[in-house]
Formats: structure tokens, sequence, C-alpha cells
């Protein structure tokens, strides 16, 4: 009983599929987004109110939803939410004044798969910019003070076979003129990415796998032929469609399933974190993974994970079961 526990706090279905689930800013609310069997978007609010989750608010739009962050919010007050629809739309809402987004812009060709967002909530330096990943095959950052054009833009060249890119992720925003996107795709069978903390120098990244696996980049030191020094785990007997850094420890992340099951790990660094080669360049020496504990919350694969910002332990997920779930995570702070 020494070792951290996942409790399963409270659950509640829903009658659409959930593809996202945030927490919303200092707050004990959490927005799940997902798609009607008709097509359309659900966009709901939830509670945690006496032990239980308590419906808020529900809405309904004309596109489905598949993903959404508040990582470009101006201010932990102020809560505005980047989505990525079904028909390429990437939208911003002002959750006080739901009725129709702040800003729309239809960004892809395709479905948005990922997106991700930097320089808001007080995260990363430099300007508050948005990322969306689409199947097809592009990636744009966007900074909503700019009209209806992408200040960047990662494209397939002429003539080259377009990949559906499936994950986005933000990194390096240490500074107001640093920062890096890292971006998954298909032929790679990466399911997600995250750099275990976005406001600093590149530390660690996390990306899963359908494959089963896990793999932990130290983004520390790049050699010229071996790339980045990493360590790979075999977890979940499934698809890892998820991995999530604790934001109050950079070095505890959770991995989520196809079978449903949740993982915690714990990053454990090496003595050295560079070795010298014998043609006296440096190349990166990755650290060690140790699964901290693992359960079983669902028989369908899981949709969606976040931590709270602002609760150490607690996190909000989801399923392809229509059903959102609180957690909480013990003995974090004795890892």
């Amino acid at each position: 009983m020494d070792k951290p526990q996942i409790i399963l706090h409270s659950q509640k279905s829903v009658n659409y599929t959930v593809f996202d689930v945030k927490w919303i800013p200092t707050s004990a609310k959490f927005i799940s987004l997902g798609n009607h069997a008709r097509g359309t978007g659900a966009l709901d609010i939830f509670e945690i109110t006496h032990g239980d989750i308590a419906v808020v608010s529900q809405y309904e739009k004309p596109s489905a939803f598949k993903c959404g962050t508040f990582g470009a919010s101006p201010t932990r007050e102020k809560r505005h939410l980047a989505t990525g629809n079904f028909d390429g739309y990437i939208q911003v809402w002002d959750l006080e004044k739901i009725e129709s987004p702040i800003y729309s812009v239809k960004g892809h060709k395709e479905i948005i798969n990922a997106i991700d967002a930097v320089g808001g909530l007080g995260i990363g330096q430099g300007a508050p910019e948005i990322a969306t990943a689409s199947r097809d095959g592009s990636v744009h950052i966007w900074d909503t003070r700019q009209a209806h054009a992408a200040v960047a833009s990662m494209e397939p060249a002429e003539g080259e076979t377009k990949r559906d890119c499936w994950a986005v992720c933000f990194g390096n925003a240490f500074s107001s003129s640093e920062r890096v996107v890292c971006a998954g795709y298909d032929n790679g069978d990466v399911c997600c990415l995250e750099f275990d903390r976005k406001d600093i120098e590149m530390n660690k990244l996390v990306a899963t796998t359908l494959e089963s696996k896990i793999h932990v980049f130290d983004m520390r030191t790049q050699h010229q032929e071996k790339g980045f020094a990493s360590v790979v785990e075999k977890a979940h007997n499934s698809t890892v469609w998820i991995g999530r850094h604790l934001p109050q420890n950079r070095d505890v992340f959770m991995t989520c399933g196809g079978s449903g099951s949740y993982y915690l790990w714990k990053y454990n660094y090496p003595e050295k974190r560079t070795m010298t080669e014998t043609d006296k360049t440096e190349v990166g020496v990755a650290g060690t993974l140790t699964l901290l504990q693992n359960i079983g919350l669902s028989s369908q694969p899981a949709s969606a994970f976040d931590w709270s910002l602002d609760k150490t332990g607690l996190a909000c997920t989801s399923a392809f079961d229509q059903t959102v779930r609180v957690l909480i995570t013990t003995k974090l702070n004795s890892i």
C-alpha cells in the first residue's frame, strides 16, 4: 500500500461518443467533447459535487468535435476553449458565451485529429498559439489575433503522399523566440505525443504507438546519426492511445490503452545523461521506466485523459463506452 493507488471516484454515462475531456482551469468542472449518432457535436460541462459528477450545461453544435484545449486561454480566469471538428474547422469558444464561437476558421480539408496550444494560462513564453493536425496530412499553427490565415504550416510537398497526422504537441517554449512543434503520423503509427513540460528547454518526450509500445526520448542531446536516446516499454497488450504527464511532477505520467487499462509510470534518469563516443561526439543516455500502478476501468478503449492543474492526482477521463470518469491517484507527493 506504499505505492500510489488509482481510485475511481465517480462516473457518468452520456448518450454520445466522447473523444476528448479537459479540466476547466481553476475550477472543479470539466468539459467533454464528442459526436452524437446523428453527426452533430456534443459539448457538455460537468462539475464534481457531493462526490458525484453533475451536468452543468449541454450544448449541441452542427459538426462533431474531435479534440480541444485551453492552452491558449488569455488567463486562467478567462477560459477560452479551442476545438477541432470533423469538418476541419478550428474554433474558439468563450465558456461564458458559448452560443457561437469567438473565432472560427476552416483550417483543414478533412477532420482535425489533434490540437494543442501554448502561451496561455501563464504556461510558456511568447504569443498564445494553437497547433492543429489533420487527416489531410498537414499541421497548421494559429494565432487567433490574426484573422483567418495560419501563421505557419507543415504540409506534404507537391506530389508527396499525404499521411494521416494523428498527434501534435508544443514544447521548448522557454523564451519568446523559442518554440517547437512535434507531429506524429500513421506511417509511424504514433497515437499521442507530449513533452514533459512545454515551458522549459526540451527535456523529455513521450510517444505512444499502435504496437503496445511507449517511447520516452531524452531531448537534451541529439546525435548527428543516432538522434535522441530513448527507452521503450511494452504495456497494455493493445494500442497505447494516450500519454499524459502529471503537471506537478514531470517525471510521472499516465498511459491509457485500447483495452481500457491505465498505467502510471515514473521516469528514472541515468547517472549521466550523456556519454562521449570514440569520435568525441556526445550521445544521449536514456533512463528507465518504473511501473507504479495500473488499473482496468473499461471494456472499451480509453479516448481521453486530463490531469488537473490545480489538484495533484485528480484526473478526468473518457472511453468509448460512452462514459466519463473522475479518478484520484494517491501518494503522488511521496514518489
